[in-house]
């Protein structure tokens, strides 16, 4: 859906861009380059604005409520940081979402079902008065959860996350098996399964189109030389 209307875009662009390189090759001074530019920037104008209508009639899913006591993190749409957040005794527990394709590029093109099937979790709990959180790298799928790494990580003042030049711990699977599975339980008893995954799947959806739409629009924008008038406005 959204992979397909992105490619299909990234497809246009390409044209277009084939386009300009023959109007530039065939302009043979400053005014048939302007005219030839004038051109190229109309055509990619109107592919925004029809990639813009397209993507906006896209029936979103059914509205889906994270499983309680979660509750979505304000702002959460608008940038990269955590998704869900809740207590657990005097733990503040903050859960952070991504797909497969967007660490791995290109990772899911042979068949978009698994890679939309394909999320990566991370889970920070953290304690008042400690500098360090216990962060869970996890693997997210419609009927299983699977702990990747286990780490702790230091907060900067803002509460962000640093990346941390200290050891990361063992490979996760090559602790022995009780460890794992109480790893598991551990992080089972703060709600941290499979159960997350409708509500974290249609958050993404919500956020790539929401994404998308504003690609658009502003890339419209800077071509129209922000006069104002978005190339993608109806």
């Amino acid at each position: 859906m959204l992979r397909r209307a992105l490619t299909s875009a990234a497809g246009a662009l390409r044209q277009q861009h084939s386009c300009h390189a023959l109007v530039a090759r065939r302009s043979s001074s400053s005014s048939s380059s302007s005219s030839g530019s004038t051109a190229v920037n109309s055509i990619i104008l109107r592919s925004l604005k029809d990639h813009y209508l397209e993507v906006s009639k896209m029936t979103p899913p059914p509205k889906i409520s994270p499983p309680s006591p979660f509750t979505v993190v304000k702002g959460g749409l608008d940038g990269n940081g955590p998704v869900l957040e809740r207590t657990h005794g005097n733990e503040e527990i903050r859960i952070s979402v991504m797909r497969l394709a967007n660490i791995i590029p290109g990772g899911g093109d042979e068949n978009d079902e698994d890679d939309i099937n394909q999320l990566f979790v991370h889970v920070d709990i953290s304690k008042p008065g400690q500098k360090e959180s216990l962060h869970f790298l996890c693997g997210l799928y419609p009927d299983a959860l699977g702990i990747h790494s286990v780490s702790l990580r230091t907060r900067d003042d803002a509460g962000f996350l640093e990346a941390s030049n200290k050891y990361g711990g063992p490979v996760f699977q090559d602790i022995d098996e009780r460890t794992r599975d109480a790893f598991h339980s551990y992080i089972e008893e703060r709600g941290i399964s499979e159960s997350l995954f409708p509500f974290l799947q249609a958050w993404l959806y919500v956020k790539d189109h929401r994404n998308l739409m504003r690609w658009f629009k502003t890339i419209g924008t800077f071509i129209n030389e922000g006069k104002g008038a978005s190339a993608t406005h109806a």
